[in-house]
């Protein structure tokens, strides 16, 4: 009688190797992809939060537009405050480094992902 050895050959390894990498090599791209799609799209709520902040703060204190406008004018009208809105993208996690408030009636602007705009 002729004794079997269990196992798997070189080759099959091999071939699981290859067919693990392909999968990893589709599936990262997508990974980085939906991140990149997640952080800009918290980053547009951030921005249309500081909008909406602008907004009340100018109504409430009749000021026309182009007047300048800071983050700590629309302190409270920020649950949290403008230090809880941070673009996810800023590794400095800071309100003044993440994003420009810019004057009334002009858009707030995103200092890490410039081509992001509200809508």
């Amino acid at each position: 009688m002729i004794k079997v050895k269990k196992g798997f050959t070189l080759v099959e390894i091999m071939i699981v190797v290859a067919i693990i990498g392909l999968l990893a090599a589709i599936a990262i791209p997508n990974f980085v992809r939906a991140r990149q799609t997640s952080q800009q799209n918290a980053c547009i709520n951030n921005l249309r939060q500081i909008d909406a902040a602008k907004e009340q703060y100018a109504i409430e204190n009749n000021i026309a537009n182009g007047v300048a406008c800071i983050d700590k004018n629309i302190d409270p009208y920020i649950k949290g405050g403008t230090v809880s809105v941070i673009c996810p993208a800023d590794s400095s996690k800071g309100f003044t480094t993440s994003y420009s408030v810019n004057d009334i009636g002009t858009d707030p602007v995103c200092k890490i992902v410039p081509n992001t705009h509200t809508l």
